[in-house]
């Protein structure tokens, strides 16, 4: 869910980029519903990510990536509806055209979700979270399978 709305955002505004240089309205249309489906999508992308987080175990040293993540995720949450409402009120007025206010506000919400993304992968591949839950789960339905082996601490089970 969460990568999809990822996927959503940027390329909302890369298709609108290319279709205001080209002049495709088809291309609007297509970032302009990318964006909708993105500012519906979030709310459940928060809503899974406040459950995953809860289930994960952190160490303190993984605290600060966490809350930068969550703050970001939660602004996110009330931008891009508003985006989208901006938008949609703009194109009710003309189709044809993108504000650069618009535009602008797209542009800083696609770096805020970039950067919501390297907050993400961080907090998997440096700390490990939703690692070790997973691979412990997977282990206890093989009987045996992690046996003698180090797990992601370094314990040998």
């Amino acid at each position: 869910m969460v990568h999809f709305v990822i996927a959503m955002v940027i390329i909302s505004f890369l298709f609108e980029v290319i279709g205001l240089i080209s002049k495709r309205q088809s291309l609007l249309n297509a970032g302009w519903w990318n964006l909708v489906v993105a500012a519906i999508a979030i709310f459940f992308a928060i809503l899974f990510g406040q459950f995953e987080i809860g289930l994960a175990q952190p160490s303190q040293a993984a605290q600060p990536t966490i809350n930068r993540h969550l703050a970001v995720g939660w602004l996110l949450l009330l931008l891009l509806p508003n985006l989208a409402l901006w938008q949609g009120i703009e194109r009710s007025r003309d189709r044809t055209r993108i504000s650069k206010g618009v535009l602008a506000f797209k542009a800083i919400v696609v770096v805020l979700v970039c950067y919501q993304f390297l907050l993400g992968t961080t907090m998997y591949w440096v700390y490990g979270i939703h690692v070790e839950p997973v691979a412990t789960a997977s282990r206890a339905e093989l009987p045996d399978a992690g046996a003698g082996r180090p797990n992601l601490t370094g314990e040998v089970r």
